[in-house]
């Protein structure tokens, strides 16, 4: 297999710099080429994806003239996590009793998923208006298996949007697929900027590359943010028609904190035949801990090939929802009262426990945008550098690390979500910020005022005093 590497920030919007990237912003290329008047993109950009990468070695990649690495040197550091954002929350009774009751079941859900969970997600996105039949949909423990065997049926090279969800660089790593990132517009993340996208696939086809397939989140982790339908449309006529095939990762979409005022539009409504969605169910419906990722395949002959290569693969990696976990996940992608009242109270909790990380952190000085779904945001201290390196933090690793231990809680840099080692970016999870016990999070989550509860309030003024510290 062919190594993967990372790119540089893909090319500067029609009309003026990339406003997510500022500017020196340039188009991605294969790993080594360089272009007319800049550095060897590689060099210019080194993500740092794995912990087990030393300082000097990143200090000595980002000099210009750096030697790119062989390939085989980055097969193996994809253990760098994170894992996704802690709820913060308890496992909802309801769905615990349901696992209990089925945890003497001794054999696991054939691949793919058997018949009950299909349809259980079949009719969960058809109550979403995403129409399709039991044969359309596959099952996995977990998204990273699914979007593994994904990326695997499909051929060509890998385009996804700068920054991006941890797991996905790693699949494509994985299978030594040829991977690009994209910068988002400056409105939201999880998708490409339309004019971007369209100059990146023209100069990976100048350098002999094929791009095929083009990942995107429109409710979206790390940026916590929903991207408005017009630019969704956008980018997907862009994609659509350079041939590009979409998975659409809407993981997140069940934890917008507003749904009443956000307008969602899932990229499958707009291309129903080039659009292949995926929601792993620990996004809102059921702890990471029972691990179950779902697909919807679009009903056309292409599809079904794909679909059945999917099967393959995740055949082949033994990759079968425990028999207990898929009887659970069946019952909460069924949407009982209880699950959906758990979602509501959960978005409608972290409405205002973000809102108020959210001040505290733009109260210091850093930016961020608005978190408008799930339970993080994504912060840039970069305005903070000078108080920043009086400290020893200049770059994301050291944020990182230095946040973590502030703050008591995980704080992964923005390196490993593919944003450039020496932007100071951050996410930052709020489920820390409801309770440190069972009791403490319940109560939380049922009353209507939850920042007066004192154990939420010291928790915040906590969380608001680390970065005071930065002013």
């Amino acid at each position: 297999m062919q190594g993967t590497e990372d790119t540089g920030p893909a090319g500067e919007r029609a009309g003026g710099q990339d406003p997510a990237r500022g500017p020196e912003g340039v188009a991605p290329a294969q790993d080594g080429v360089r272009q007319p008047g800049n550095r060897s993109v590689r060099a210019q950009n080194e993500p740092a994806h794995g912990q087990d990468r030393t300082r000097a070695q990143d200090d000595q990649a980002r000099r210009p003239g750096h030697p790119v690495a062989q390939p085989h040197e980055d097969h193996g550091p994809v253990r760098y996590g994170p894992p996704a954002p802690d709820p913060g929350l308890p496992v909802l009774p309801e769905l615990a009793a349901v696992l209990a009751a089925a945890s003497a079941r001794p054999r696991p859900e054939p691949p793919g998923g058997g018949p009950v969970l299909r349809e259980a997600a079949r009719g969960y996105w058809d109550r979403r208006g995403l129409h399709g039949t039991v044969g359309g949909i596959a099952a996995a423990p977990g998204s990273q298996p699914l979007l593994l065997a994904l990326i695997g049926a499909h051929g060509g090279d890998v385009l996804m949007p700068r920054p991006c969800p941890a797991a996905w660089m790693p699949q494509a790593r994985l299978l030594g697929r040829p991977a690009y990132h994209v910068p988002t517009p400056a409105e939201c993340g999880g998708i490409p900027d339309p004019y971007a996208l369209l100059e990146t696939v023209r100069r990976v086809r100048a350098e002999g590359g094929r791009p095929k397939l083009l990942l995107l989140s429109v409710v979206d982790d790390p940026t916590a943010t929903v991207a408005p339908p017009e630019l969704v449309r956008e980018a997907c006529e862009a994609a659509v028609d350079e041939g590009l095939h979409i998975i659409s990762d809407e993981t997140w979409r069940d934890t917008v904190h507003r749904p009443r005022d956000t307008v969602l539009l899932s990229p499958a409504e707009m291309c129903p035949d080039d659009v292949t969605v995926i929601a792993d169910l620990s996004g809102a419906l059921a702890p990471a801990a029972w691990p179950v990722a779902v697909a919807r395949f679009a009903d056309t002959p292409r599809a079904a090939v794909r679909h059945a290569r999917t099967l393959d693969i995740l055949t082949a990696l033994g990759a079968l929802v425990a028999g207990p976990v898929a009887h659970a996940a069946a019952h909460a992608l069924g949407e009982p009262d209880s699950v959906r009242d758990r979602i509501w109270r959960a978005a409608a909790l972290q409405t205002e426990v973000a809102a108020a990380a959210h001040r505290a952190v733009l109260g210091s000085g850093a930016l961020a945008r608005p978190p408008q779904a799930g339970r993080h945001l994504y912060a840039d201290l970069g305005p903070l550098r000078s108080r920043l390196a009086d400290l020893g933090v200049t770059d994301s690793m050291e944020l990182e690390e230095y946040l973590t231990d502030r703050l008591g809680a995980p704080a992964p840099g923005g390196h490993r979500f593919g944003d450039e080692l020496g932007a100071l970016r951050v996410r930052l999870g709020t489920g820390p910020l409801l309770g440190a016990t069972p009791q403490q999070q319940t109560e939380s989550l049922a009353v209507a005022k939850p920042l007066e509860l004192p154990h939420v309030a010291r928790a915040l003024d906590g969380f608001a005093a680390v970065f005071a510290e930065l002013r």
